[in-house]
């Protein structure tokens, strides 16, 4: 679960979660000082999810790239049904 929340969730959704923690400081601010308050929709909302989507993308395309075996290092072992269960698929090493 925590790999999920790591290379899937924290990199689309960080960047948005900052701006609108940001947007929640500034708002604050303003009140104290009496600036205009700050607005989500004239905010760069749009480009803060870009920027999480261009994260979620550089993180799987890192994780496919320093993760696994490298080819022809063994034998992968299809799915079967023993007694009744299904086994998952193994890589077996030669």
């Amino acid at each position: 679960m925590f790999r999920i929340v790591i290379t899937y969730l924290l990199p689309l959704f960080g960047p948005l979660l900052l701006y609108l923690a940001w947007n929640a400081y500034a708002k604050h601010r303003a009140k104290k000082t009496g600036e205009p308050i700050p607005s989500i929709e004239k905010g760069p909302v749009f480009w803060s999810m870009v920027t999480g989507f261009a994260l979620l993308i550089v993180s799987l395309v890192s994780l496919a790239m320093m993760t696994g075996e490298e080819p022809g290092q063994g034998t992968y072992q299809s799915p079967r049904l023993e007694d009744g269960k299904v086994v998952p698929p193994t890589f077996k090493k030669e």
